[in-house]
């Protein structure tokens, strides 16, 4: 009992001042920044020594695999129009055959995906399915498939680009919901071999960056030191994107816009110098493109602030190993070894999160979290499955912004300063 009361003394001591006022927990083990900028460096010296030697990376082909899945990959529009061609020409012979006409879908359900832990990622196996028009069940799909592909084939001939939304509103009788013709959209990005920006359609802006990066946009040089609180939104279309250049030892990939504002407002980028970027939530295409080439050509390493939740971890597992349904596409939009710096389930005591501002996780919460323990990408890494083990048996979850019941500016001041000179990620 006297060993319980003397370490409460000592831990209470060190959240007080000389004073005796109290002070942020922990941010009197905090050392000097330049302690803390020295280790960092060594990591992104050891990321780029890494990167440099000459390791090849790893493709289907080289796993004997090229045969049972599929990849798309970049196309120009050229070869895009061609395609297309090619396959109305076969629809046509069909017709005149008087067998009729049907798409050949490649299947992206659940039971046709499969995980690659030498590619750490997701990829689509080679299933499919057929797509008749003669036939009542798929008819209206495979009118709606016909129709995105002749769209495609405009967009290619005008050279332009336009939103997935555009597109639902060229048709809206026939589409009904742009859910279906989102949906429609990747079925003809398989079926033609492309990635989904090769077919000129992209999402509106959603994500946003700062800090310290540099590139050009259009041809426009963009400096994200002097883009305010706001940050730049993230080019839907990644072409358009080059010339990267920082002087940054880390990117801090952000999920929520709460916490983004609070390390742009901050400006926690000038103390240790970063890049932020997120895509306030569920991430987009283009912020996981843009992501993946910035990791690729700064050659940084990436570190993830989510929410202490199963969706958390279910964002950084589809920017670090890919979403099952644009699994054909993996080989682009991920980003290997990313870092979860944070909020970890046992940062909850760790830290000392108040009661009143952990969440008791729903029945959906906690099912979501035992299905994600039965993952492939989540078993491969054990202080994932430690950390979600820890949140199903507590039934507890966090967000970000609960750090804030100790101070607004406590994220930036002492939580996430402290994880990066305990070196405290998985």
């Amino acid at each position: 009992m006297a060993d319980k009361k003397k370490r409460r003394k000592a831990t209470n001591s060190e959240d007080e001042d000389s004073d005796g006022q109290r002070v942020q927990p922990f941010k009197k083990r905090l050392k000097q920044d330049t302690v803390i900028l020295s280790s960092l460096r060594k990591l992104t010296e050891s990321i780029r020594s890494d990167e440099s030697t000459d390791k090849k990376t790893l493709t289907l082909s080289d796993l004997d695999l090229s045969s049972t899945c599929r990849e798309v990959a970049d196309l120009n529009l050229s070869s895009v129009q061609d395609a297309i061609e090619r396959l109305v020409i076969r629809i046509t012979q069909s017709i005149l055959s008087g067998s009729g006409f049907s798409f050949d879908v490649p299947a992206r359900g659940n039971a046709n995906q499969l995980y690659v832990p030498q590619l750490d990622r997701i990829v689509l196996k080679d299933k499919t399915s057929l797509r008749p028009y003669a036939n009542v069940s798929t008819v209206r799909k495979t009118t709606i498939t016909t129709r995105i592909l002749q769209l495609v084939h405009q967009l290619c001939l005008k050279n332009i680009h336009v939103t997935k939304r555009d597109l639902f509103y060229t048709d809206v009788k026939l589409f009904q919901d742009q859910a279906q013709s989102d949906a429609v959209l990747d079925d003809v990005s398989c079926m033609l071999g492309c990635t989904r920006s090769s077919l000129n359609v992209v999402a509106a802006e959603k994500g946003i960056v700062v800090g310290r990066i540099i590139f050009s946009d259009n041809g426009d040089m963009i400096d994200c030191t002097k883009m305010g609180m706001g940050g730049k939104a993230i080019p839907p279309n990644i072409d358009r994107v080059g010339d990267m250049q920082s002087d940054a030892l880390f990117i801090l990939l952000v999920e929520k816009d709460a916490a983004y504002m609070r390390l742009a407002e901050d400006r926690f980028y000038n103390r240790f110098p970063c890049i932020i970027v997120t895509a306030k939530g569920q991430p987009d295409v283009a912020t996981r493109l843009f992501l993946k080439k910035m990791k690729t050509e700064l050659k940084l390493p990436v570190l993830a602030l989510v929410d202490s939740d199963p969706y958390g971890l279910k964002i950084l597992s589809v920017y670090g190993c890919g979403s099952k349904n644009m699994s054909y596409d993996s080989a682009n939009l991920t980003t290997p070894d990313i870092k979860w710096l944070g909020v970890r389930p046992s940062d909850l005591d760790k830290y000392k999160i108040p009661e009143q501002c952990r969440l008791p996780m729903t029945e959906q919460d906690i099912k979501t979290g035992k299905d994600m323990l039965e993952e492939d990408f989540v078993k491969k890494n054990s202080g994932w499955v430690d950390e979600l083990t820890l949140m199903v048996k507590t039934k507890q979850k966090a967000e970000i912004q609960a750090l804030s019941s100790f101070g607004f500016q406590y994220l930036t001041e002492v939580y996430l300063p402290l994880k990066l000179q305990q070196e405290d990620w998985l």
